[in-house]
C-alpha cells in the first residue's frame, strides 16, 4: 500500500524536489556564481497523466535526488554567512569553503542531472497545455537519413551480417574499413531496408565527425520526434534525446552513427567543448560516449575507419564487421550499374583491378567517363590511369559531386585517405613514418624484418613497432598475413601516401631511406642466396621507381638494381634484368665514372643479358668494353678480367666465330687454373664454354672429355643439383647424341631436365633447353610422338618467355618442323620451317 501511495504522488514529489533543488541551487549561486543559471523547471511542470511503469522507474531517481539535495544544503548551511555572523566568523567560513569546492561541484553535477531527467519526464507526461484534452498527436515513426537510396547499390552480403548481429537486444554493430570502401553506402541501404521491413521503427542518422555535428544529429531526432522543449536555447539536447531513446514506451529505433573515426570526439569532456560557447554542461564529467543509449528497444550501427574506435563504441570485436574492397564480380557489377552504354569486358576487368576494387574509385571513374562521353571511355580511362604518376594523380584526385555522400566529405579517393594520414600524424607520428616507408615497398609480402628498424628517428624514444603497426591496421591501411610476419597494402593506398609525402616535401628523403635499406638487405647473387633473392625481388623491383638524386643514395640504388638483375637473369626474366642492369650502369657511370671496376661489372652483366636475349652484336660490344677496361684497371690475370674473357668467348661462339672464341676460352681456362685452381666454379664455367665451342666445330671427343671433367668436378664442388652441374649434364648429353650414344644421351638429358624443373622451374630458359635437347635425342631414336610433344611444349613456352623472334624460339620451330617431317606431316612441317627461316 505504501508503494502505491508513493506512485500516485510521484508527480507532486517531482515538483517538490525540483522546487527544493532550485532553491538550494539558488543559494549555491550566492556561494559560487560560476555554476551558471538554475533551470526553471517548475513553471514547465503541470499536473498530467503518467504511465505507472514510468512512475515506478522514476522512484529511485526521486529518492537519489532528495539525498543529494539534502547533502548539498547541509554543506551550504554550514558555509554561507548569516546576518548575525561577525566579520571574523565570515572570514573563517570563506576560507573553510575552499576545502569543499570539489565536493560541492560533484554534488551539484549530480543534482543537475537528476533535475534534468525529472524535468523531462514530468514535461513528457504533460500536454504542456492548460487542458489535457488539447494534447498533440504522437508523431509517426520516420527516418532522418539525409541521403536518397542508391538504385545502383550492389549487395555484398554484408547487410545480412548486420541484420544478424542487430537481432540482439541493445545491439551495437560497427562497419570498419578504408575510406571509400562503401561503409556509409551500406548503412544507407540498411536504413531503407529497416524501414521497409518495419515501418513502425524510427531510423536516425547522426554524423560523428565532430561534437557539433553529433549534437546536430540529436537535435534533428528531437525535432522529428517532437520532444518537449527541443527548440529551447538552453535545453541539454543530448540528455533530452538520450532519455527519450531509453524510454521503451517510445517504440523501436535504429541509430546510424556515421564517420565515427576520431575517439577524441567521444571522449572529450563536454564541459570543455561547451565552455567555448559560454555554456556549461549539466554534467561536467560527461562525455559524448555516454549519450549513446543501451536500451533494449533500440540498436546502433556505426561506420568507422578505425577498428580501435569501433571497439570502444561497441565493446566487442565480435560486433565489428570488416568491410573490404569488393571482389571482381561485385566491382564489375557496380561499374556496369553506374555506366551507360557498352564497354569491353577485358577493359572493365583491368580497370576495376587497377582501382583496387574500391567502390568510391569505381564510382568516380564511372562518373568521369559518363560526364565526358563519348570521348571518354573505359579503355581510355584505363590508359590514362596507366601513365605516369602525374596523370594518375590527376584522375584519382578529381572530385565529381555525389548527392548520396556527406556534403563535407571529398569524393576524391586520394583526398579521402589523406584525412586518415593527417589524423594518424597528429595522434601517432611514428606510425606515419612507418606508413611512409611501407608505401615504397612492393604492396605484397612486406617483411617485418626490414621494417622494425628502418623508420625510427634517433630522437624518438616513444617509437614502438607493434603500437605503430596496430594503428595502421586499425585504419585498414595495412593488412597482415596469416602468420602476422608479412604485410600488404592496397596499391592505391601506397600511391596516395606517396603523393601526400610529395606534397609535404618528404618523398625524396623516404626514397633515400628505402634504397639504402634495400641495399643493406638484398643479398649478393649466388645459388645459395637464391631463395632470399626471390623473396626480396619484388621490393627491389619497386626500388626502380625510387631513383634518388643524392650521390650516396644513388650508389646504393645502383647496387640494389645490380644485385636484383642477377636474380632476374638467372630466372630467365631477361626484360627486367636488362632494364635493371642498364639503369645500374647509368647510375654508376654518373657517380663512379666509366672506368671504375663496379661500372665495368655492370657493363659485363648488361652484356650477359643481351646475349641471353639473342642480341649478340650488342653483347659482344659490351663484353669487349668491359674486358678492355678490366685489363687496364685490374690487369690481364685478375679473376674479374678472366670472367669477362670467358663471357666474350661465349658470345663469339653464338655468332659462329668459333676460332676466336676457342682461343679466348683456352686463354681464360689456362689462366684460371693457374690463378684460381682447376676446381674453382669460374674455371668450370670456362671448361663448359670451351666444350661447347669444340662441339660446334665437330671436335666431339675433345668436347666430351671437357664436359665429363666439368660435370664430375661440379658434382664434387657444387653438388648434383647446382645449376652449373645441371648445365654440364645437359652439355654432355648433347655431345653424346652427336656421337650416336643415344641411350646415354637420353639418360643424361632426363637427369638434367628433372633437376632444372625442381631447382629452376618448368619455364626457366635452362629447363626449356634441357627439354629441347631431350626432344632431339628422342627424335634421333625414332620416338617421334614423344619428341613432337617435347618440341611443341618448348616452342609454346619460349614464345611466351623469350618472345617469337628470339633465336632459341626460332630454333624450336625448326626442331618441331624436323620431327613433323619425319612423321610425314609435310604441310605443318613446311609451315614451321618457313617460320624458322
Amino acid at each position: 500500500m505504501t508503494e502505491a501511495l508513493a506512485v500516485v504522488g510521484i508527480v507532486a514529489n517531482i515538483i517538490q524536489l525540483v522546487d527544493f533543488g532550485s532553491r538550494v541551487l539558488k543559494r549555491l549561486e550566492e556561494y559560487q556564481s560560476k555554476l551558471g543559471e538554475i533551470p526553471e523547471t517548475k513553471a514547465a511542470i503541470d499536473a498530467g497523466c503518467m504511465q505507472d511503469e514510468t512512475k515506478k522507474a522514476l522512484l529511485p531517481a526521486v529518492e537519489g535526488c532528495g539525498v543529494k539535495i539534502k547533502s548539498l544544503d547541509d554543506v551550504i548551511v554550514k558555509l554561507l554567512p548569516i546576518s548575525g555572523d561577525s566579520w571574523a566568523r565570515r572570514g573563517r567560513k570563506a576560507l573553510g569553503s575552499l576545502r569543499y569546492d570539489a565536493k560541492v561541484e560533484k554534488i551539484t553535477a549530480v543534482v543537475r542531472g537528476y533535475i534534468q531527467t525529472l524535468t523531462y519526464h514530468a514535461a513528457a507526461s504533460s500536454t504542456l497545455r492548460r487542458s489535457a484534452d488539447r494534447a498533440l498527436p504522437r508523431p509517426v515513426p520516420s527516418s532522418t537519413v539525409p541521403f536518397r537510396r542508391d538504385p545502383h547499390f550492389v549487395d555484398r552480403e554484408i547487410l545480412a551480417k548486420i541484420d544478424c548481429k542487430s537481432q540482439q537486444s541493445a545491439s551495437r554493430v560497427a562497419l570498419v574499413g578504408l575510406g571509400g570502401v562503401g561503409k556509409s553506402q551500406l548503412a544507407v541501404e540498411y536504413s531503407y531496408r529497416v524501414r521497409e521491413k518495419s515501418p513502425a521503427t524510427w531510423v536516425f542518422w547522426v554524423h560523428a565527425s565532430s561534437i557539433a555535428r553529433f549534437e546536430e544529429g540529436y537535435r534533428k531526432i528531437a525535432e522529428r520526434a517532437k520532444l518537449p522543449g527541443w527548440d529551447q536555447p538552453d535545453v541539454d539536447i543530448l540528455r533530452l534525446v538520450y532519455s527519450w531513446l531509453c524510454d521503451e514506451a517510445n517504440g523501436r529505433w535504429v541509430i546510424i552513427i556515421d564517420n565515427a573515426d576520431d575517439l577524441g570526439v567521444f571522449s572529450c569532456p563536454l564541459d570543455r567543448y561547451k565552455g567555448s560557447k559560454g555554456d556549461v554542461s549539466s554534467n561536467a564529467a560527461a562525455v559524448l560516449l555516454e549519450s549513446l543509449p543501451q536500451s533494449p528497444n533500440g540498436s546502433i550501427l556505426i561506420t568507422s575507419r578505425s577498428r580501435d574506435v569501433a571497439f570502444r563504441l561497441t565493446g566487442s570485436y565480435a560486433d565489428i564487421i570488416r568491410v573490404h574492397p569488393m571482389d571482381q564480380s561485385h566491382a564489375l557489377a557496380l561499374l556496369r550499374n553506374k555506366l551507360e552504354g557498352s564497354f569491353e569486358q577485358d577493359d572493365a576487368v583491368a580497370l576495376v583491378e587497377a582501382l583496387d576494387y574500391m567502390p568510391l574509385a569505381i564510382t568516380q571513374a564511372a562518373a568521369y567517363i559518363s560526364q565526358r562521353a563519348p570521348r571518354a571511355t573505359v579503355s581510355r580511362y584505363l590508359q590514362d590511369l596507366g601513365k605516369d604518376d602525374r596523370d594518375r594523380a590527376k584522375l584519382l584526385d578529381i572530385d565529381i559531386g555525389d548527392s548520396r555522400r556527406d556534403g563535407t566529405a571529398s569524393n576524391s579517393i586520394i583526398a579521402t585517405w589523406q584525412i586518415s594520414f593527417k589524423h594518424i600524424r597528429r595522434e601517432r607520428p611514428s606510425a606515419t613514418r612507418l606508413l611512409s616507408l611501407m608505401s615504397l615497398f612492393d604492396r605484397r609480402g612486406i617483411p617485418e624484418s626490414l621494417l622494425s628498424g628502418g623508420y625510427q628517428e634517433d630522437n624518438d624514444a616513444s617509437t614502438d613497432f607493434e603500437d605503430d603497426l596496430n594503428t595502421l591496421t586499425s585504419f585498414s591501411l595495412v593488412a597482415t598475413d596469416v602468420e602476422g610476419h608479412q604485410f600488404e597494402m592496397h596499391r592505391l593506398v601506397q600511391f596516395s601516401t606517396r603523393k601526400w609525402l610529395q606534397l609535404q616535401g618528404e618523398l625524396e628523403g623516404w626514397r633515400e631511406k628505402y634504397v639504402t635499406l634495400m641495399d643493406d638487405s638484398y643479398p649478393i647473387g649466388t645459388h645459395e642466396n637464391l631463395k632470399a633473392c626471390q623473396a626480396l625481388f619484388p621490393h627491389a623491383q619497386a626500388a626502380v621507381a625510387c631513383r634518388p638524386t643524392n650521390g650516396g643514395a644513388l650508389e646504393a640504388w645502383a647496387s640494389v638494381l645490380f644485385k636484383a638483375a642477377w636474380y632476374a637473369r638467372e630466372m630467365g626474366n631477361y626484360h627486367a634484368a636488362k632494364e635493371m642492369d642498364r639503369s645500374a650502369l647509368e647510375a654508376r657511370e654518373a657517380t663512379l665514372g666509366g672506368k671504375h671496376p663496379s661500372t665495368l661489372t655492370s657493363v659485363n652483366n648488361l652484356g650477359l643479358v643481351l646475349e641471353r636475349q639473342g642480341k649478340y652484336e650488342e653483347a659482344e660490344a659490351m663484353h669487349r668494353r668491359a674486358l678492355e677496361g678490366y685489363e687496364k684497371v685490374l690487369g690481364p690475370e685478375h679473376p674479374s678480367t678472366l670472367t669477362i674473357a670467358n663471357n666474350l668467348g661465349s658470345v663469339l661462339e653464338r655468332q659462329g666465330k668459333y676460332e676466336e672464341a676457342e682461343a679466348m676460352l683456352r686463354r681464360a681456362i689456362e689462366t684460371k687454373e693457374k690463378v684460381l685452381g682447376p676446381e674453382h666454379p669460374s674455371t668450370l664455367a670456362s671448361a663448359n664454354n670451351l666444350g661447347s665451342v669444340l662441339e660446334r666445330q665437330g671436335k666431339y671427343e675433345e668436347a666430351e672429355v671437357m664436359y665429363r671433367w666439368a660435370l664430375e668436378t661440379s658434382e664434387k664442388v657444387l653438388g648434383p643439383e647446382h645449376p652449373s652441374t645441371l648445365a654440364s649434364a645437359n652439355n654432355l648429353g648433347s655431345v653424346l647424341e652427336r656421337q650416336g650414344k643415344y641411350e646415354e644421351a637420353e639418360a643424361m638429358h632426363r637427369r638434367a631436365l628433372e633437376g632444372c624443373e625442381n631447382v629452376l622451374g618448368p619455364e626457366h630458359p635452362s629447363t626449356l633447353t634441357s627439354t629441347n635437347n631431350l626432344g632431339s635425342v628422342l627424335e634421333s631414336q625414332g620416338k617421334y610422338e614423344e619428341a613432337e610433344a617435347m618440341h611443341r611444349q618448348v616452342l609454346e613456352t619460349r614464345e611466351k618467355v623469350l618472345g617469337p623472334e628470339h633465336p632459341d624460339t626460332l630454333a624450336s620451330a625448326n626442331n618441331l618442323g624436323s620431327v613433323l617431317e619425319r612423321q610425314g606431316k609435310s604441310g605443318e612441317a613446311e609451315k614451321m620451317n618457313r617460320r624458322a627461316l
